[in-house]
Order: C-alpha cells, then structure tokens, then sequence
C-alpha cells in the first residue's frame, strides 16, 4: 500500500501565493540536483544559464477559459455555480456543479440575464453534472463576458489582469485551470533560450479534474484520475522524436506537460488527439522525461505524488521542508522548482 498520508506536509497559510508578482520571472527558482540530492536557490531567470543546447523544453500551450459561471435556476432564482470542465461536442460540456443537489434533469440554469442556458441531462457523482449550453452567438465571446477566470479555491485575492492566470504562449482554449509552472515564462527568457539553442516544443493537455481534485483514498493507488484531452502535432511528434533520438535531455514544463508525454509515448510520438487518465506516482518508469520544471504542491494531492515519481519522494519532503524554512511561495501563483 501507498499511503496518501505519507504525502502531507505542514504549510504556513501566509505562505499560498494570493497574487502574482509583478515580473512574472522574478519568482524564485529551487534547483533539485537528483544526482548528488543537493538544493540550489537561484532566481527563475537564471534558467537561461542552467539550460544549454543539449536541452529540449516541452511546454503546455492550453489557454484558459473563463469557465467559472455564476447564475440562476430559472423556475426557482436559486444561486448556482458551474465550472466548465470539459467540451464534449454539439455543446455538450462536462461540468462541476455547486450545489449539485438542487439541480435535477431538466433542470435549466440561466446566466447573463439568458444570454446563455445551461439544461441538465445527466447527474454523475462527485458534482459532476453534463449540462447542454442554449445560446446564440459565439461560446467563447458569450463566455468571456458572462465567466470568470477558475482560480483555485485557495486563492482568495482579486486577480486584477486575467492575463496573470495564462501562460504568454496559451493558444488553444478549454482549460479549467492554468498550468502553471509555464506562468514564470516571458518573451525575453524563451528568446535567450532559442538563442542559446534550447529546443522549444509545444504541445496540448486542456486541465481539467484530473489535475486538481484531491485524493481522497487512504491507499494512493487506488485513486482513478479524471479522463483529460490532450493534442501533439505533427511538428510535436517529429521534433520529440528528433529530440529522443539525439539522446537530448527532456525538459517537461509542468505536470500536465509531464503526462501528455508519458501517456503519448508508445515507441516514439505520432500526431494524435486522445484523452488520458494517467496516474503517475513512485514506482511509475518514465520513458519520456529527464527533468521537470513545476510550482509547490498541495499536501496529498496527485501533483506532489508525481514528482515524487521522478525525484523521490523523500528527497521532494525535504525540499519542500526547506521552501517552507526559506518562505518561498506555494502553488498556483507561487515560486518554481527544476528537478534534474
């Protein structure tokens, strides 16, 4: 057994990140040398310096949608919120729902006055409900005047530019939350870093539950993942294959960059659009990736696990230990680490 408690870990509430800084590459940056288990404390600027032409960096280009709605339901004016999580054609969207005991089937959701409806036709469990969208007009026009920016629960802070919540390379939409360890990039460090010759590839895993619902096992391995879509081009594929076969070191940014490759790889990439449920956790083999640029992450959540796959999970205790004694910030909006 694999105990979701063996992955907790004390954090000072003053320590979660409420808003971004200023310069998005001013956060600090841990370096895990997996190696030697020795920690680094540098700047996220600096990785300019730490990268070379021998490396590839592979980064989530998902754009997030203002997909948190907030309306009513029509026969009754009750207050109901809905998250959009993901699109499941003819406008369907499969969504979480609060509170889902007041909605049945049938049950229609007004936002914006009834610019756009929301009609329940399927109650699942977990707040998932699947909700058909009546409207006219264009979703993501609708949506970005009547939705709001999915922050995490525990960011409780107005975000005054809605941009601090999207990587500066997002470009397809239908996230439920930013991958955010993309957030510490600018134009300046990916210029210094092609100028240098580190290989850039762009690939697409839209965030959903998968990502960021807890675990609420007592045994890890017996949490299911939520089922997340993802894309890899031809561009994609030929460049990772290229990049594979040149023994390059693969840098995935961020967890969700993390599992589009392992769950894409079968003896080399192709094209392909497919969803994944991949849980990674320590005793998985990884046969894409060599290093990871990520945020903090909650205690017990699937995120921690993961990069306890690729560091350890004892040495990934002690570096958090160590973030929480030198204050750097956590999650969403917080600090970097590159484990390597």
């Amino acid at each position: 057994m694999i105990k979701t408690i063996d992955y907790d870990y004390e954090l000072p509430l003053e320590l979660i990140a409420q808003t971004p800084l200023k310069n998005r590459s001013e956060s600090r940056l841990m370096v895990l040398n997996r190696k030697t288990k020795s920690i680094e404390h540098k700047k996220f600027s600096d990785i300019v310096e730490l990268l070379g032409e021998n490396d590839v960096l592979v980064f989530n280009d998902t754009k997030v949608i203002p997909a948190r709605l907030i309306g009513v339901k029509e026969e009754t004016n009750a207050v109901i919120e809905i998250l959009l999580l993901k699109d499941l054609g003819e406008n369907v969207w499969e969504t979480l729902v609060k509170p889902q005991r007041r909605i049945k089937l049938g049950t229609i959701v007004s936002f914006g006055e009834g610019r756009l409806r929301a009609r329940c036709i399927s109650k699942e469990d977990m707040g998932i409900c699947k909700f058909e969208l009546l409207y006219e007009g264009i979703l993501v026009e609708i949506l970005d005047a009547l939705g709001q920016m999915p922050l995490p629960p525990y960011i409780h802070e107005k975000l005054e530019d809605k941009n601090r919540y999207q990587t500066i390379y997002a470009k397809h939409p239908g996230s439920a939350a930013a991958p955010t360890a993309g957030l510490h990039f600018t134009e300046e460090i990916l210029d210094s870093l092609k100028k240098k010759g580190v290989g850039l590839i762009f690939i697409t895993l839209h965030v959903g539950l998968g990502t960021f619902r807890p675990v609420d096992e007592e045994d890890v391995t017996h949490h299911i993942m939520h089922e997340e879509y993802y894309e890899i081009s031809k561009e994609a594929a030929d460049a990772l294959n290229l990049a594979m076969k040149q023994k390059k070191r693969i840098i995935a940014v961020g967890t969700t960059s993390t599992r589009t490759l392992e769950s894409a790889y079968d003896h080399g990439f192709r094209p392909v659009c497919a969803s994944t449920k991949i849980f990674i956790y320590p005793g998985y083999t990884f046969q894409v990736v060599d290093a990871q640029i990520t945020n903090f992450h909650l205690p017990k959540s699937t995120l921690i696990m993961l990069v306890s796959a690729l560091a350890g999970r004892e040495f990934i205790l002690e570096a958090y230990h160590k973030a929480v004694e030198e204050k750097y910030r956590f999650f969403s909006f917080g600090d970097a680490m590159l484990i390597e």
